[in-house]
């Protein structure tokens, strides 16, 4: 239960008398077993990477290639290159900032909320000092947005996936032949699958030692690299003729774009954690440069690859487009396994903000009861988020656009701003923060508008990508004579 990279003085004087004691309260139950990484024999570098790794590639990725659609062929790309960058230079941001802050204040770690607290405390403007506690709740209330987004995202990328192999699984065969796109029935509702998948995950999300999860994410991370290679396997053959394929999207599917590509950078709410569980902290930035460097080439060619194979009838998810037979069903199942294990990647950042807290309340006695009663609530509210909103795509430029964007790109350059100003910062580095910052919020208001237009709007089954608007696909072999069955459950909940 301790909470990550937390110090045993990271009570701020400055703070108000009420949010103080809440802060203390939440400290002193944090920080009882905590030690510092090279004591508690931490994390190596290959266990650093692979976590790296596995925070980042999850079911985003697999919705690049709907995100080049909406971008386009030439734009896509070198979006989601400047994207990549703009992220990685803010993670690192971030790491300098909190580095500078730990010295400064004489701390073991400091983590993302306390580095925007501190930070706001030092400042020479005495509005910010005084009301630096906000720096932290905010923080923390865009981490727990985002990361429990991340896992509604998974439960309906599990479920669709689950539900198309279940579905399909009579009419599965050896015979690897593209899908054609049909409007057909469920057997069991979308809701069932999820539901299905709760107990498990409930399981899962019990487990709270990064170095016990290394384990899963060792699995998840060689179930992906195999599913990987087969979806890679595939979208090389016979890629079409991309020439009439749109080089440049309209503006307003390129608002999409924005949002999926800054979801898909899903590990900034991990990178202090992970450097502060390090054995050796000092050597992180080299594991983000070249974790993050796999990352963004694995992104463009998965995501172009992808669009350029399938054009106008990409999915939400690579895998929906895949063939019904047993090796590409196989690829769905191992990644579902992997999205699986990450889900407790993610769900630890907003669990051990949470956690401390609540626990602070009740005797000791209660505390364990606390903690999984927590784990519990947190864990079903991201299966009724998913069951509400049902549209994977769609939810993923909301959530990227909307929380991702603040804290992988607005929130860094104004930190490194507020730190530094004025005696350490150049006029181009306050410009460059500037006008990162600006960039990020533009995405994050456009996009969300946006995302939130889309999903009010009524379902068209012919544009329809996802087979939570209850299309699902299968083989062009099996479906000549197959009637269309045309079904409105969900379009009946976007009208609730």
């Amino acid at each position: 239960m301790s909470r990550l990279g937390r110090d045993s003085n990271s009570d701020s004087s400055s703070l108000d008398d009420g949010s103080k004691s809440l802060l203390e309260r939440s400290t002193n139950v944090t920080t009882e077993n905590v030690r510092p990484a090279e004591e508690a024999n931490g994390l190596s570098r290959m266990q650093t990477l692979i976590h790296l790794l596995k925070c980042n590639i999850g079911t985003g990725l697999l919705g690049l290639p709907l995100a080049m659609k909406n971008a386009g062929l030439l734009v896509g790309p070198l979006s989601l290159l400047g994207i990549g960058v703009l992220t990685v230079h803010c993670m690192v941001i971030l790491l300098n900032c909190a580095h500078h802050l730990s010295q400064r204040l004489q701390k073991t770690f400091v983590n993302y909320e306390e580095a925007m607290m501190y930070s706001l405390e030092t400042s020479p403007n005495a509005w910010l000092r005084t009301h630096s506690v906000w720096g932290r709740y905010t923080v923390s209330f865009l981490l727990i947005t985002t990361q429990l987004g991340f896992c509604s995202v998974y439960f309906m990328f599990m479920a669709d996936n689950l539900q198309q192999m279940v579905e399909e699984a009579h009419m599965t065969s050896n015979n690897c032949q593209p899908r054609k796109l049909l409007a057909l029935a469920p057997v069991l509702d979308i809701h069932f699958y999820m539901l299905s998948i709760l107990p498990f995950l409930i399981l899962l999300v019990f487990i709270h030692n990064l170095k016990l999860l290394s384990i899963f994410s060792s699995l998840a991370n060689i179930t992906t690299l195999g599913s990987m290679a087969l979806i890679f396997k595939y979208i090389i053959q016979e890629i079409p003729d991309p020439s009439n394929l749109p080089l440049v999207a309209s503006w307003q599917t390129f608002l999409l774009f924005f949002g999926t590509a800054v979801f898909t950078f899903e590990g900034v709410g991990m990178v202090l954690p992970l450097k502060n569980q390090m054995r050796n902290p000092q050597q992180f930035p080299f594991v983000l440069y070249l974790g993050m460097s796999l990352v963004i080439i694995l992104y463009i060619c998965l995501g172009t690859l992808g669009y350029m194979k399938f054009g106008s009838s990409t999915q939400a998810s690579i895998t929906l487009n895949l063939p019904n037979c047993w090796l590409y069903q196989s690829v769905k199942l191992l990644y579902s396994v992997s999205i699986f294990f990450t889900y407790a990647l993610q769900f630890h950042v907003p669990a051990e903000i949470i956690l401390p807290f609540a626990i602070s309340q009740v005797s000791e006695s209660w505390t364990l009861f606390i903690d999984l009663s927590v784990r519990i609530a947190l864990v079903c509210l991201t299966c009724v988020s998913a069951i509400l909103i049902p549209h994977l795509n769609l939810v993923i430029s909301f959530v990227g656009s909307v929380s991702s964007s603040a804290l992988a790109l607005i929130i860094p350059p104004l930190l490194e701003l507020i730190t530094f100003y004025p005696k350490d910062m150049s006029c181009i580095t306050i410009a460059k923060d500037i006008m990162i910052s600006i960039l990020g919020l533009l995405g994050c208001v456009c996009g969300t508008y946006q995302a939130l237009y889309e999903l009010i709007q009524p379902i068209d089954h012919s544009t329809a990508n996802s087979t939570n608007m209850c299309l699902t696909q299968v083989s062009a072999q099996t479906s000549q004579g197959m009637p269309f069955l045309v079904l409105d459950f969900f379009g009946g909940l976007l009208h609730l």
